[in-house]
């Protein structure tokens, strides 16, 4: 395995890699998926190697796909929960003897393991849309080992490193004539990010292709993302379209991805305070924005939905679509958590 180049480098965002260094991970996992189902041990990848895993939400696929990950590959991880440290804090925000700043932090545990993984957003940063991404800067520009994303606000490389492979197994590496139809979808919440359609969609983007993205009007994406979402689709052989309508994503599709997620507009820094009543009355202004039997029918015989996961069943998606033949692909996205991890910790993990 050729990881020349990755070896020591942060996980912070799928931007800073290029195709052949995702391939490359894309590559490793694909090769430790086959040892784990063939039941041959590879705990000799990185053994010894401690993981610090800082979880300021809760989590079941991140945590135990990371957890079992670095077991499988001879290591292990630490479970560290901020409310039982001192929080940490970026400079200017700390509180005395209650916070410790990351910059103390970050080199204390790069002293004493081997990657530290972050995941931070929603009410722990006050909904400010950047901050959990320069909470999880400020550590990787003090720590002497690599920083792991395991979501944001703005991303979630994780999943998008699992949703490439998955759609890899599905039709290979090659994705040029391909639709994937991409959706908003109602929820009761309003506290879904938005990380896993940014990086479903530029994941995706890498290889070529054509995705027909719905939304309502109010529920935009981060427009640099979106730009270098339809960049990476000129370049590869795709296309890049938005339309208004859940019908015309799934029409004709491969796969729709139809998921919630909240209203920047509504949050900081646009508006001045997280403004989540009133995003809950926006959202019931479309809530028939489902994933249900009737849209699934218009995509192609052979389709399939995706979903991250945690759903929210009888509003993103009916429970006909996620437990019948469509639904399937979400458990394979779900699984491949573990893998695309694998490949990721084995590549870039000294």
């Amino acid at each position: 395995m050729i990881t020349k180049g990755l070896k020591g480098r942060d996980f912070i965002t799928l931007r800073d890699f290029s195709k052949a260094e995702i391939e490359t991970m894309l590559d490793a996992a694909l090769r430790l998926k086959e040892d784990k189902v063939m039941r041959r041990s590879h705990t000799d990848v990185l053994p010894t190697r401690t993981l610090f895993m800082m979880f300021f939400n809760p989590s079941l696929r991140t945590r135990n796909s990371f957890e079992a990950g670095i077991f499988d590959l001879g290591g292990h991880a630490h479970f560290l929960e901020p409310s039982s440290t001192r929080i940490p804090a970026l400079e200017g925000e700390e509180t005395a003897y209650l916070t410790e700043r990351i910059s103390d932090v970050a080199r204390v545990l790069s002293r004493m393991g081997d990657a530290i993984a972050i995941r931070i957003l929603g009410d722990v940063v006050g909904w400010e849309y950047d901050k959990g991404l320069r909470i999880i800067e400020e550590f990787a520009k003090w720590s002497q080992v690599p920083v792991i994303n395991m979501e944001e606000h703005i991303y979630h490389p994780c999943q998008g490193l699992a949703d490439v492979m998955t759609l890899s197994e599905l039709y290979g590496r090659d994705l040029r004539g391909r639709k994937l139809g991409v959706s908003w979808a109602y929820s009761p919440s309003t506290k879904k990010p938005i990380a896993p359609h940014h990086d479903f969609m530029y994941a995706a983007s890498l290889f070529g292709p054509d995705i027909v993205f719905a939304h309502p009007p109010e529920m935009r994406i981060d427009p640099e993302v979106e730009t270098a979402i339809a960049a990476n689709l000129e370049a590869s052989g795709g296309s890049y379209s938005v339309v208004d309508s859940m019908e015309e994503a799934a029409e004709d599709a491969d796969v729709l991805y139809a998921k919630n997620y909240v209203c920047l507009d509504l949050l900081p820094p646009v508006a001045s305070e997280p403004r989540h009543g009133d995003m809950a009355k926006l959202f019931d202004k479309y809530s028939d924005w489902t994933a249900d039997e009737r849209r699934m029918s218009l995509a192609k015989p052979d389709a399939r939905y995706m979903h991250c996961l945690p759903c929210d069943r009888g509003h993103e998606v009916t429970d006909g679509v996620l437990d019948g033949k469509w639904g399937v692909t979400v458990f394979d996205e779900a699984e491949n958590r573990l893998h695309a991890q694998k490949g990721m910790m084995s590549c870039i993990i000294p």
